[in-house]
């Protein structure tokens, strides 16, 4: 059986702080995380950074140069820091991406394959960002995926409703947090777990 792999997206502080009042999201996230590790998953925390001077920053990309403009999110600012609500625990993985996906410009893809990974939980943060773009690659690349609804967050309610109602089920199962734990633990108790 191929193993499963949570990856917890651009949940950084720079990102959150766009989001201010976001009902329980970082708190849906950790538990995410804790259902995972306590189910011997693996879990993955994908960044988006920059080296200093943006050199990976090409003027024609939008989203991107307004980051550069801004000189927001350069290794070692603190807006590219993971959440502290949500740190990464011993033996979590962190990896840095350079583009919206959480391939691109990543090791993610060399990871995954050494872990023997088949199926990709994600949770982050833009739904219509991140979440949709590596969604996307993944599914080309043949993983199963699992999606957490409440575990995803974007600035537009109605695009994250539109991709979790109708988008994301057509190439992943898409769960609450509280689901998927609730799947995990009753696959526990099954195997003679905890």
């Amino acid at each position: 059986m191929k193993a499963t792999v949570l990856l917890v997206m651009d949940v950084q502080r720079g990102v959150i702080e766009r989001f201010p009042g976001s009902g329980g999201y970082l708190q849906r996230v950790q538990q995410a995380a804790t259902a995972a590790r306590a189910a011997g998953i693996p879990v993955i925390y994908v960044t988006v950074s920059f080296r200093p001077g943006y050199p990976e920053v090409s003027p024609r990309n939008r989203a991107f140069s307004g980051l550069a403009s801004a000189g927001r999110l350069a290794e070692g600012d603190p807006a590219a820091e993971i959440h502290p609500a949500v740190p990464p625990e011993p033996g979590d993985l962190v990896v840095t991406k350079r583009r919206v996906s959480a391939f691109t410009g990543s090791d993610l893809d060399v990871l995954l394959r050494s872990l023997g990974a088949g199926t990709l939980v994600l949770a982050g943060v833009a739904t219509s960002g991140v979440v949709l773009s590596t969604l996307r690659q993944a599914a080309d690349l043949d993983y199963r995926l699992v999606v957490l609804a409440d575990g995803c967050l974007d600035a537009d309610a109605e695009v994250h409703q539109v991709l979790t109602g109708k988008v994301f089920p057509r190439q992943a199962d898409v769960l609450t947090v509280a689901q998927w734990a609730e799947r995990l633990a009753a696959a526990r108790t099954a195997d003679g777990g905890v």
